[in-house]
């Protein structure tokens, strides 16, 4: 097959969060199955690595031609564009500390209309031609199964072409002013399909009007048909045979036995290397070097999704229970202020960081001995796969993703890889979290054996890839019995 993956991050180049992992790691995984996969993101800034090509695009957006360039570089077997354009030329790339840029609608409705030229370009191996799939990725890329329907299929083109969404967090729509349809050069008619409570929303249109839809769990996938759609419940109710649950993988960047960031390395067989990173961790966050402390990490964006108010609650008890806290992330003012004081109100118990590192997300998860995800709502989490590959042993709210990646843990049977915890408050959290610290004091032999599951679990991206490649197959195929009953 021929697949161009269009997505608003892709890593290494641009990220924000999970998408841009996924949409780095994915394609390469499905290009070793065999097939070609392009993938289209903005050009967010100059990527040493990615070249100028003569080739030029454009599309017509809010009354005026907008010409765009691309840039290319190819990486494991997949060929990387980047559409450049003024808009993309910014810090952030969805908004900055005013909050989210006012026309994000126009830069990445400019990415779906140039990501459609893709097929056309004369690539190494030559063009793709109309043998395609398109891979978009939540509602930046909602705009591009709608302009299949509205702009090229009228014309001719694309009548074979299918598409498919992928939702990695329905909680974000890209909702703005519905007068702001009027610049997207669509027919009036389509105003219908992408309004949803009086705004305009892109995901709403590309959930409508996509072939196939994919989420990044099974149980996630349950959920939003049922309660958390957002909104759109009835469409990914009445859907439900396109829509399917892949949960991610994880790259081979995060695995302790080659991992570069790690003052030492180790493996299942071999946990000392954990030890070391453990005091490398509490040496850096301030905390008191005590080996025998247990060490409860977080990663994640500060906002309400997360479960703040859980953890806001949960700290001080952890930290008289004689464990320490190590928090690394960024997001609302309200919670970077609350975070940043933790380590006045417990120092040398609680440590912080308000920001993003690479270096200091992987010492984290290696150096910590638990890692918490009270998400109030979590489509797949990454953080818990990372975790377990690092043998930190995940406490996670059972919802969503965690509830299909984490088993709960049965002393007695050992099965089981972490804790989970059920409902959403902060005393099913605290009975989670002490039973993790005391079968981390009482018995180190069952706690190695729980690392151990948890480093076994096969998080290779492999697997998720030949699932979408299935879904691809049943796009093309939903594709060639519209055109038979046409």
């Amino acid at each position: 097959m021929n697949i161009v993956q269009v997505s608003s991050e892709i890593a290494p180049w641009s990220k924000a969060g999970g998408l841009g992992d996924v949409c780095g790691a994915l394609p390469a995984a499905i290009a070793a199955l065999g097939h070609r996969v392009v993938t289209v993101a903005p050009r967010y800034k100059q990527y040493q690595d990615a070249w100028e090509t003569p080739w030029l695009g454009g599309a017509w957006l809010y009354g005026q031609y907008h010409r765009i360039r691309w840039y290319h570089t190819r990486r494991d077997g997949v060929d990387h564009l980047f559409v450049d354009h003024p808009s993309f030329h910014r810090k952030g790339i969805y908004g900055d500390s005013n909050g989210a840029y006012g026309d994000n609608l126009f830069r990445f409705a400019l990415l779906c209309r140039a990501a459609l030229q893709v097929p056309d370009l004369p690539l190494e191996g030559g063009a793709l031609g109309e043998d395609v799939v398109f891979h978009a990725n939540d509602w930046h890329t909602g705009l591009l199964p709608v302009l299949l329907d509205a702009v090229y299929r009228p014309a001719g083109r694309y009548l074979r072409t299918p598409s498919i969404l992928a939702l990695h967090n329905v909680a974000h729509h890209g909702a703005t002013m519905m007068d702001a349809f009027d610049g997207l050069d669509l027919h009036p008619r389509w105003q219908g399909t992408l309004a949803q409570s009086g705004a305009l929303s892109p995901l709403k249109g590309g959930v409508s009007t996509a072939d196939q839809l994919v989420t990044v769990s099974p149980t996630y996938a349950k959920e939003i048909a049922e309660h958390r759609g957002h909104g759109l419940e009835p469409i990914f109710s009445a859907r439900r045979d396109e829509l399917h649950g892949i949960v991610n993988g994880v790259g081979p960047e995060w695995d302790p036995v080659t991992d570069p960031l790690l003052p030492a390395t180790y493996s299942a067989d071999d946990l000392s290397g954990k030890v070391v990173c453990k005091a490398k961790l509490q040496e850096e966050f301030q905390l008191a070097v005590d080996p025998d402390a247990p060490i409860f990490g977080f990663i994640g964006r500060l906002v309400y999704q997360k479960g703040l108010e859980l953890l806001e609650q949960l700290i001080p008890w952890l930290v008289q229970k004689g464990a320490q806290v190590v928090m690394l992330g960024s997001g609302e003012s309200k919670w970077e202020q609350w975070m940043l004081g933790l380590g006045g109100q417990f120092p040398g118990r609680v440590g912080t960081w308000v920001g993003y590192s690479e270096a200091k997300a992987h010492l984290v998860t290696a150096g910590a001995d638990m890692f918490l995800m009270p998400s109030r709502f979590e489509p797949c989490g990454l953080n818990q796969l990372y975790s377990l590959r690092y043998g930190t042993v995940p406490v996670v709210h059972a919802t969503g993703g965690l509830v299909d990646t984490v088993e709960p843990i049965d002393v007695v049977k050992e099965t089981g890889v972490g804790y989970r915890f059920w409902p959403y408050d902060v005393g099913p959290l605290m009975g989670a979290s002490e039973a993790a610290i005391n079968l981390y004091r009482s018995s180190p032999e069952s706690w190695k054996k729980l690392q151990i599951r948890g480093m076994a679990v096969n998080s290779e991206w492999e697997g998720a890839a030949k699932a979408y490649v299935a879904v691809y197959e049943r796009a093309i195929a939903r594709r060639e019995a519209i055109l038979d009953a046409i």
